[in-house]
C-alpha cells in the first residue's frame, strides 16, 4: 500500500486509513480482528476512531466502545500503527442525543449537536486520559477536534491541545467538520502562538460531487481549492465510498447520504464510474477509492463486515490509466 506523508509532519502513514467507527459494536472482536489484520498484512498502519465511537450502536453503548476493542487488538503491536482519535463529541446527554429525531423520522442534528461536550481545556484534558487508557498507549499520534462547535475560544482549545504535545501525550493535531474560513483561522493562530498548526482536516469526500448547499462536514470548492495552497493540512476523507452507492442503485436511491449529492452531476459521474469499472473489470467502489488515491486524498473505509472490507481491498492496489482519469476527471 502507498505510504503518504501527514501533513509536513514527516509522518508517513499508509494512504489507505482503516476507519475503525463500528469495532467494538456492530462489528464483532473476531470480524473486527479478521479485517485490522487483513489490513495491517496488506500495507496498512493508520487507523481511526474516535471517543464517542459508536454510542449510537445500542442502547447498552456510551462511546469509546472501538477505543476499547482497538486496545485489546494491538497489544503487542502498537508501534505498527498511527493511531488516530477525536474528542469534542461525546454525549453529555444520553436520551436527548438519542431522540433527536425531526417529524420525518430523520436526525435533528443541531439538537444533537448541543448534547456533544465540546473542546474546551477541561473536556481534552480529561478525555485524552481516558482515550489513552482505552486504547493502552502512551500516545495518540493524530488527535482531531471532532467536531468545531465553536463554543470555546480557539485560544483555549489551541492551547490545550499544545500542552498535550508538549507533555509527549499527542504527537500531531487535526480538525474534523470545519468550515474553511475557520480552518484558515485556526492554523493562522496556532502559527502565531507557536502552537501546533492541524496536520489534517477530517470531512466528507468522495468522487461525487455535492449538489446541495454548502455544509462543513463535507468538502466543498472552496475547502479544497484552500488544501490545494496549504500542504501542510493533509485531506482525510470520511465515507469516502459515500456508505457503497457506487455499486448499488437500489440503495442508492433509498439511503438519506444520496440527498446531497442527487442530480445530472452525479448522474454524468456514476455512469463514468460504470464505465471504468467496465474496462478494467472492477466494481464501481474500487474505481471511485482509486481515483481518491490518485488525487491525494487519504481515504478512510469503514467495513462493518469481513465481506464489506474483501470487496474494497483489490482498490488498494488498483491502477487508473490516465485515459481512465481524464473520463472521470472530466465526466
Amino acid at each position: 500500500m502507498k505510504k503518504v506523508e501527514l501533513g509536513r509532519t514527516g509522518q508517513w502513514v499508509s494512504q489507505v486509513s482503516l476507519g475503525c467507527m463500528t469495532m467494538g459494536t456492530s462489528t464483532d472482536e473476531a470480524t473486527s480482528a479478521r479485517i485490522l489484520d487483513a489490513y495491517l498484512d496488506a500495507g496498512g498502519d493508520f487507523l481511526d476512531t474516535a471517543n464517542c465511537y459508536a454510542w449510537w450502536a445500542g442502547p447498552s453503548f456510551v462511546g469509546g466502545e472501538s477505543e476499547s476493542m482497538l486496545g485489546k487488538l494491538l497489544r503487542g503491536r502498537r508501534d505498527r500503527v498511527c493511531l488516530a482519535t477525536k474528542v469534542a463529541a461525546g454525549i453529555t446527554d444520553f436520551p436527548a442525543a438519542r431522540t433527536a429525531t425531526r417529524p420525518d423520522g430523520t436526525t435533528d442534528w443541531e439538537a444533537r449537536e448541543r448534547t456533544y461536550e465540546g473542546a474546551s481545556a477541561a473536556v481534552i484534558r480529561r478525555e485524552v486520559e481516558e482515550s489513552l487508557r482505552r486504547l493502552g498507549t502512551d500516545h495518540i499520534d493524530l488527535y482531531y477536534v471532532h467536531v468545531d462547535l465553536r463554543r470555546e475560544p480557539l485560544e483555549e482549545t489551541l492551547s490545550a491541545l499544545d500542552d498535550l504535545v508538549r507533555s509527549g501525550k499527542v504527537r500531531h493535531t487535526g480538525w474534523s467538520n470545519v468550515r474553511t474560513w475557520r480552518l484558515e483561522r485556526i492554523r493562522t493562530l496556532a502559527l502565531a502562538n507557536g502552537w501546533p498548526s492541524p496536520a489534517a482536516v477530517q470531512v466528507q469526500h468522495s468522487y461525487l460531487r455535492p449538489a446541495g448547499a454548502d455544509v462543513p462536514s463535507i468538502a466543498g470548492g472552496e475547502l479544497l481549492d484552500w488544501l490545494a495552497a496549504h500542504p501542510d493540512v493533509s485531506l482525510a476523507a470520511y465515507s469516502s465510498l459515500l456508505r457503497g452507492i457506487y455499486d448499488d442503485a437500489a440503495y442508492r436511491e433509498s439511503t438519506p447520504i444520496w440527498r446531497a449529492y442527487a442530480g445530472p452531476d452525479s448522474e454524468a459521474r456514476l455512469a463514468a464510474v460504470a464505465k471504468v469499472a467496465a474496462s478494467l473489470g472492477a466494481t464501481g467502489n474500487q474505481v471511485a477509492l482509486a481515483w481518491l488515491l490518485r488525487r491525494g486524498v487519504i481515504p478512510l473505509i469503514g467495513p462493518r463486515t469481513w465481506e464489506h472490507y474483501a470487496s474494497i481491498a483489490p482498490a488498494f492496489t488498483l491502477e487508473l490509466p490516465d485515459e481512465h482519469m481524464s473520463l472521470l476527471d472530466n465526466a
